[in-house]
């Protein structure tokens, strides 16, 4: 089905749902908590994998529970842990605020240890990159780490895809690594300054990416779809009524990357990627809501 090697960040998400969030020194009274597994390379992994995916997790986490949590997912999701532990640092937290009407979040998150992560983790993981068919990494590690997995896989001749997310300036020099960079609205305009609102201004932010670098811009648009440089606009999929939209562009790119590691062209791939995104939407949580493989080719039947 394709191996795929992720460099990211684990985190204990701590979802608090409520109407509104609070203004400073308020307290609001919430409607629901929870905890569950999150940050962004790990349900991107965790996607990958439900859809079949051999995958392999580059990350550091503390010594502590919320690192027994994460083996924990990896191992039930048949995941290949590739970890430093650092007992003098902690595993990363999130804060996520959902909106108990809209489902939509925002979201504080604590690396921990991951953010101590090295060019040197990438190098010490060299074989495992180069053993791989797609390389994927996003932006909550340190920038450094990111650009040393790039260049390996590069250099290997394994297909790269950037998560541009949090959003943040990138040398060009990076994005010219990346064989797919895989921005939402927000991150676009970062990136290249146009402002996403239909197809054609996604159409001009490609080629703003392109001429920064990057070989092929995949754009996601929420509720739109993604919109794919070259082929154009891959509509959203819907499953469901929307519970909340945590983990919703995880999920795309693990989908995404896990078609592409199995050879699959980057509009089906897309398509897929799509589904992927639109069941998770209707579960509540960012990992737990990744669907298996069954479920997203039953949705698009």
């Amino acid at each position: 089905m394709g191996n795929i090697a992720v460099l990211g960040v684990f985190v204990a998400d701590l979802a608090f749902r409520a109407t509104r969030p609070p203004v400073m020194g308020e307290t609001v009274l919430g409607q629901s908590f929870a905890m569950n597994p999150g940050g962004k390379g790990s349900n991107q992994a965790v996607a990958a994998a439900r859809m079949g995916a051999d995958v392999a997790m580059i990350t550091r986490l503390g010594d502590d529970d919320f690192a027994q949590m994460a083996f924990s997912l990896w191992r039930a999701a048949g995941i290949t842990p590739h970890v430093t532990q650092d007992a003098g640092s902690y595993t990363g937290a999130a804060h996520i605020f959902i909106d108990a009407a809209s489902g939509d979040n925002a979201i504080i998150i604590a690396p921990g240890a991951a953010a101590e992560i090295t060019p040197a983790d990438l190098d010490a993981n060299r074989a495992v990159i180069e053993g791989s068919d797609v390389f994927m990494t996003q932006l909550e590690q340190p920038l450094d780490a990111a650009m040393r997995g790039l260049q390996i896989a590069r250099a290997a001749g394994v297909t790269t895809i950037l998560n541009p997310a949090p959003a943040a300036e990138l040398p060009p020099e990076m994005l010219a690594l990346c064989d797919y960079v895989t921005p939402n609205e927000t991150e676009t305009q970062s990136l290249c300054g146009v402002e996403v609102t239909d197809a054609q201004s996604a159409q001009e932010a490609c080629d703003a990416l392109k001429r920064l670098g990057v070989a092929r811009p995949i754009i996601t648009m929420g509720a739109q779809g993604a919109y794919l440089d070259g082929f154009g606009l891959v509509p959203a999929v819907l499953a469901g009524e929307v519970v909340e939209t945590t983990g919703a562009g995880d999920a795309f790119n693990g989908g995404f990357a896990a078609c592409l590691a199995e050879g699959m062209a980057p509009q089906e791939a897309v398509r897929m990627a799509c589904a992927v995104a639109g069941l998770s939407v209707t579960r509540a949580g960012a990992a737990p809501s990744m669907p298996m493989r069954n479920e997203v080719l039953a949705l698009l039947k």
